[in-house]
């Protein structure tokens, strides 16, 4: 029983937090090129397609808001199965397994709190219209930030559930 809440915590911690990491990280990009009074932020240069911002991008950003949104949801089973897996094992009271849930829970809490309504803002005008007020490069770059500290909580408790430091169940 052990091996198959492990399996499934595992599985579900790379299919539903990777998507949210990947997307995540990639909305701010996306929420500045949709920004129509700047260029694109990369290298391409404008075509007639495209100039002055991509035109997709409001599209891609949205899409990529839904994922992470969508994502979410499915996220729950991570600490769920998690949960049931160090119950199993009787590690519960680990001080590695305790770190990881408290770094779970702020990055929950980041994304719950933070991520996705600053990309609901980025999304949505005071007006209500999809396309982004002038100050979007400030908000979009504090929400990569965000994110990133979201995506490097994810990374240290991967660390801990791997090295799992003075675990007396073996490496």
């Amino acid at each position: 029983m052990t091996k198959l809440l492990l399996s499934v915590h595992v599985l579900a911690a790379i299919l539903a937090i990777g998507p949210i990491a990947v997307a995540a990280s990639l909305f701010p990009r996306f929420a500045r090129d949709a920004d129509h009074d700047h260029p694109p932020t990369d290298d391409r240069a404008p075509t007639d397609e495209q100039a002055p911002g991509d035109r997709r991008s409001p599209a891609i950003a949205a899409f990529l808001h839904r994922i992470c949104r969508g994502y979410a949801v499915v996220g729950l089973a991570v600490p769920v199965f998690g949960l049931a897996t160090g119950a199993q094992l009787g590690v519960l009271t680990d001080a590695w397994l305790l770190t990881s849930i408290a770094l779970t829970a702020i990055a929950a809490a980041l994304l719950i709190l933070a991520v996705l309504p600053g990309q609901r803002r980025l999304l949505t005008s005071p007006d209500g219209t999809t396309i982004p007020t002038g100050d979007t490069r400030a908000a979009a770059s504090r929400l990569a930030m965000i994110t990133g500290i979201f995506n490097l909580l994810w990374a240290i408790v991967v660390v801990l559930m791997i090295v799992r430091p003075g675990s007396t169940t073996g490496a």
